[in-house]
């Protein structure tokens, strides 16, 4: 199976797990540095090419960077004509940032709105100039970014040195300039008009004009806010999606859906409201949403009870009914006081093909098949570990933490994050049994250990420490080290066409490559 087949087409061998590098990391701290709570990272976002990666922090700032070592080599086609291996270091550089949410206060519910930025989203881009949607808790923009030449006033195009009679006739002249002019052009002072038979020219003729000249010097980025979508949203934005048409996104909240168009930002149209007459009687909240990539009618949602509906536009204006449903029925006598907050779903992807649908709730990863509403296909456990800890996740609100997961361009793998900056890559293709644990850090990759009936010894002094792929049914690592709850990686993200992942971890943006 090469990597673009399809993840349903049953390959003649199982994928072989992958062997993930360290790329590059940006805004490594030292040990001991202190993290500045506006410095943490809180979305990631690959563009459709994978050439440009954007990240947004709780300080409001997006942050951009662009792919250097695909433009050192041509392009994508010209590699592949010439059989150029694909397997190189991949390269992301700095490019630009700006500040695209500020703090802001609503006076009338007395709510302090933060700038934290919740979610960004590429957008087509168009003669040279990217577009983006940045997010955060009440207020969407709509940004342009493009690169400006810098125009400056360079010398006179004319040596002084050079210029005749370049005196008093110099100044001469230029008291004809400063003389009062009346409209249209003329003069209040016959002498100095050019129309006046008195004006005779000096001896060897005026000297050359001495103008300066504008030149343009290196270019800049500039970042523009074209449009600020606002007021649509009474409880906090947690998901925004451009649609495959090009020209509208959702975005949605806790109760409700809205569905914009791009260029028009004084007006949505609320397409889901799951909000009953009586608050009390809300069971369930809209947690995530995202459009089809392929099918502009279709979009997806999930809830906080581990259910996604699908929704078709065509069906009516308001679609509080779904066209599919998917939920995994509970185990008879599993229920628990946390099962219904562990099966609360934070985040839903589409596979890039538009076929499956890939969930995370509190415990696991699920691959779901939209032709298959009875139960997922795949289900991967992810830190089955913290099971028996639910009480003391739950007493520290750990257990409400909303963990990102995402798809390799080609759906043969998922990815998503978990506690002490660990993060893991499943293979979901038939057959496959990768589960491999990395973390974010220089030293991703963690061995499997040989004997997993007996605890691993550490070699020497190594700061890399081992970790069971797979089923994990302990608290602590291979070393005895127990696991920590307040380093957690909850944002990542998957390379649209290459085995690249970039994640989190808090301040810092680690890049991956397999």
């Amino acid at each position: 199976m090469n990597g673009g087949d399809d993840a349903v087409v049953a390959p003649e061998e199982p994928l072989q797990p992958l062997e993930w590098k360290f790329s590059q990391v940006f805004g490594e701290r030292a040990a001991g540095e202190e993290v500045q709570e506006v410095d943490i990272i809180s979305a990631i976002e690959f563009d459709k090419s994978g050439d440009h990666l954007a990240t947004g922090d709780r300080g409001g700032r997006v942050v951009l960077f662009e792919r250097t070592d695909s433009k050192d080599h041509g392009s994508r086609k010209d590699l592949e004509s010439t059989d150029y291996s694909n397997s190189r270091h991949p390269e992301f550089r700095y490019k630009t940032e700006f500040q695209s949410h500020e703090p802001e206060f609503d006076y009338l519910k007395s709510l302090e709105i933060e700038e934290k930025i919740n979610k960004i989203k590429w957008c087509q881009t168009a003669n040279g100039a990217v577009f983006l949607l940045s997010t955060n808790d009440k207020t969407i923009k709509f940004w342009k970014v493009q690169e400006k030449k810098v125009k400056k006033v360079s010398d006179m195009n004319i040596d002084p040195s050079k210029a005749n009679g370049n005196g008093s006739i110099a100044s001469s002249s230029n008291s004809c300039i400063l003389k009062p002019h009346l409209a249209n052009g003329g003069s209040s002072d016959k002498t100095y008009s050019y129309q006046s038979n008195d004006f005779s020219f000096p001896p060897g003729g005026l000297p050359s004009l001495r103008l300066p000249s504008v030149a343009s010097h290196e270019t800049s980025l500039l970042a523009r806010c074209r449009r600020v979508y606002a007021h649509a949203h009474d409880y906090h934005i947690n998901s925004i999606s451009n649609n495959s048409d090009g020209e509208t996104f959702i975005s949605a909240d806790d109760l409700r859906i809205n569905l914009w168009n791009l260029e028009i930002s004084n007006q949505s149209f609320n397409i889901v409201d799951v909000k009953p007459a009586n608050m009390e009687d809300l069971t369930e909240v809209i947690t995530s949403a995202e459009f089809h990539p392929t099918h502009c009618n279709t979009l997806a949602y999930s809830s906080s009870k581990g259910s996604i509906r699908l929704v078709d536009l065509r069906q009516s204006a308001l679609c509080d009914s779904h066209a599919k449903l998917f939920e995994e029925q509970e185990a008879p006598g599993s229920r628990s006081f946390f099962t219904e907050i562990i099966a609360s779903i934070s985040d839903i992807k589409f596979a890039r093909e538009g076929r499956y649908i890939l969930s995370r709730d509190y415990m696991s990863l699920k691959l779901w098949d939209i032709n298959m509403d009875s139960g997922p296909v795949s289900t991967f456990r992810v830190h089955e570990y913290l099971r028996p800890k639910l009480c003391d996740l739950y007493e520290n609100d750990s257990i409400f933490d909303k963990f990102e997961c995402c798809l390799s361009g080609d759906g043969s793998r998922v990815s998503t994050g978990s506690y002490s900056n660990l993060f893991r890559v499943f293979g979901c293709a038939p057959g496959s049994t990768e589960a491999t644990t990395l973390e974010a850090s220089k030293n991703p990759m963690r061995r499997q250990v040989p004997t997993p009936s007996r605890p691993s010894r550490s070699i020497g002094n190594s700061i890399t420490r081992v970790v069971r792929r797979g089923a994990e049914n302990t608290g602590v690592d291979a070393n005895g080290n127990s696991f920590d709850f307040t380093t957690k990686l909850l944002h990542l993200a998957w390379h649209p066409s290459e085995n690249s992942i970039a994640c989190a971890a808090a301040n810092s943006l680690y890049m991956y490559y397999a």
